[in-house]
């Protein structure tokens, strides 16, 4: 899908905003603040029915008003996202409101690249398992289902074992119940991540050997416990009783980055080998997508050219405007290095804009 024109009411730093993109490159330049990245958020609305900078939905009303609207028209197709305070946030298809936001989820394919990115790497497990489960949430809507239900049974179980704990009087067979739910659950978030890192590895190899132009090979492996759940549950109801948690499951699994096969990035990359990494996660996201979806999601570039030398950016670019990709929306501070670069690939379809406090122009117009 390729998103011709986003309207913008009371979000964040835009009163309003209506902008007409082209099917291949997009780029925002301006200064720092001055609203680039919330355009790209206002995309990503539209996608994942939330923010991708800011969970607290609230705060992304312009100070002062009662509401935001962001509308993508995507050909014949129109999705809204709107929110009032004191309401709950609605997501339409066709001025049709979604009955749930999960309902929505994977109909407008998308992948973010920001700066925050690395964080994948040197962060906590939990950070790899929300980009995981991000991306096989949108080609596989039974995986987000599984997601939602299992998320809820922990939620219930803990709270189960907290009261337990309190109270002091331990009940195997109200724990069972909750056991239950979060084998039926979680066995299908196990096997589909596992089939999901040998389907990905090999699409990120590529994707890392051509960015970082090194020999070393980058790898992605699954880290769970071989054991069947429901024996994990059972071995673990001690431990468990005592933290008053649930100790194992998936929401404890992890994923190991690492060169060489042996070396594990979090620990003996550099940086440049990190961001490397973590850029090659997104694009490789992309081809997983395209290959699983049979269409080209649209891909959100934030400010990663800082810290890349022109010769880099201009290969960037080129490689995402190219018809591997498709439509693309990215930031950047200096506009005199995107031109310089779109005037050495003149035949690159592209826009450019002004942001300025708020507001947005084309340049060239």
């Amino acid at each position: 899908m390729t998103l011709e024109r986003l309207i913008l009411t009371n979000f964040k730093n835009y009163r309003e905003a209506d902008i007409a993109l082209c099917g291949n490159v997009n780029c925002f330049v301006g200064n720092n603040g001055a609203g680039k990245t919330n355009l790209l958020d206002a995309v990503y609305y539209l996608s994942f029915c939330k923010s991708y900078f800011n969970p607290v939905d609230q705060q992304n009303i312009r100070m002062g008003e009662d509401y935001f609207a962001v509308h993508g028209h995507y050909g014949d197709t129109q999705v809204s996202c709107i929110l009032k305070r004191g309401q709950p946030k609605q997501m339409r298809w066709n001025k049709k409101v979604c009955k749930t936001l999960t309902e929505h989820i994977g109909r407008v394919p998308l992948v973010m690249v920001s700066p925050g990115d690395q964080s994948l790497i040197t962060g906590g497990s939990d950070l790899r398992r929300k980009f995981v489960d991000g991306v096989i949430s949108q080609v596989d809507h039974a995986y987000l289902d599984h997601l939602v239900q299992y998320s809820k049974a922990l939620e219930q179980r803990n709270r189960l074992l907290k009261q337990m704990w309190e109270d002091r009087l331990w009940e195997e067979s109200m724990v069972s119940i909750w056991d239950e739910q979060l084998v039926r659950h979680g066995e299908y978030l196990t096997s589909a991540r596992r089939r999901f890192t040998e389907a990905f590895r090999p699409l990120f190899s590529d994707y890392y050997h051509s960015i970082a132009g090194a020999d070393e090979p980058g790898s992605i492996d699954y880290l769970c416990d071989p054991r069947p759940l429901d024996l994990q549950l059972i071995e673990s109801r001690q431990a468990d009783k005592y933290s008053q948690y649930t100790t194992c499951g998936p929401h404890k699994d992890d994923f190991v980055f690492s060169l060489e096969g042996e070396m594990t990035l979090k620990r003996f990359g550099s940086q440049g080998q990190q961001k490397s990494f973590a850029l090659a996660l997104k694009l490789a996201q992309f081809q997983y997508m395209n290959d699983h979806l049979g269409q080209k999601p649209i891909l959100l570039l934030d400010d990663i050219f800082d810290k890349l030398d022109l010769l880099r950016v201009k290969q960037l670019v080129a490689l995402v405007g190219s018809d591997r990709f498709g439509q693309v929306l990215l930031t950047d501070t200096q506009p005199g290095r995107v031109q310089a670069i779109f005037d050495e690939l003149p035949l690159l379809e592209h826009r450019v804009f002004d942001v300025t406090k708020g507001e947005v122009h084309e340049l060239g117009r």
